[in-house]
């Protein structure tokens, strides 16, 4: 089982953990460091006990909050997703007229006959 040496609050501790679970400690540690460092700043000389637990304390209110933060958007999450979903949009895409298109087809009758006739006439 390897043991580690961790600081908090300016105090070395030997802890041990399971093989792999190194760096797991060394990130908590660090997060009770934090916590405790501003505790001994303020109130200066404490036993490790008391200043462990007023930063544990410190860090359990902290993760009381975003648990409840977390709680609360899981309900606005389940919230959102119970809703139905929106109408699709309705896009309207421009329909060329029948008339138009009639018109077309008919210039371009009138233009192939009038291709026509210059050709009969350049071949004569």
């Amino acid at each position: 089982m390897p043991e580690l040496s961790i600081t908090i609050g300016g105090k070395s501790f030997e802890v041990a953990c399971q093989p792999g679970e190194e760096e797991f400690l060394h990130s908590a540690a660090a997060m009770l460091d934090a916590e405790a460092m501003p505790v001994v700043e303020q109130m200066g000389r404490m036993t490790d006990s008391r200043m462990l637990l007023m930063a544990g304390l410190m860090l359990a209110d902290r993760m009381a909050g975003a648990d409840e933060e977390l709680r609360r958007l899981r309900a606005q999450l389940a919230e959102l997703e119970a809703r139905p979903a929106p109408a699709p949009e309705r896009i309207e895409v421009p329909v060329i007229p029948a008339g138009v298109k009639e018109a077309l087809a008919e210039l371009a009758a009138r233009a192939e006959a009038m291709a026509e006739r210059v050709e009969e006439r350049a071949r004569a």
